[in-house]
């Protein structure tokens, strides 16, 4: 958007500068023509809403990312104990499992003889 701009500069001073010149041999309703690619006061403020709205819907994006920001935050602290809890009763479950299996019968050992 930068070469635009400056584009739109030059090309407005060639055009004053080519209306001072011609300013004072043409008669006073002559209309001088406006420059091709010269933007008018229309398009440079649609240009300008366009901005103003692109930043606003930035803006509105940025406001939007701060909020799934903190429910994420909130969410990430809700977890933590879960994680933890999880971990503790793997533990359980395995040191559980090692006694069974410690204090059971093995393959080799029959079991208890049923009563008649």
């Amino acid at each position: 958007m930068g070469r635009s701009i400056e584009e739109f500069v030059t090309q407005l001073r060639g055009f004053t500068d080519r209306a001072r010149t011609a300013a004072g041999s043409v008669p006073a309703r002559l209309s001088l023509p406006s420059p091709p690619g010269a933007m008018s006061a229309a398009q440079l403020r649609a240009v300008a809403e366009m901005v103003k709205a692109q930043r606003a819907s930035i803006a509105g994006m940025r406001a939007q990312l701060d909020a799934f920001d903190q429910q994420l935050a909130v969410f990430e602290r809700i977890l933590e104990p879960l994680v933890e809890w999880s971990g503790t009763w793997a533990r359980l479950e395995e040191a559980v499992g090692d006694l069974v299996r410690r204090d059971g019968p093995t393959p080799e050992e029959p079991g208890p003889d049923p009563a008649p």
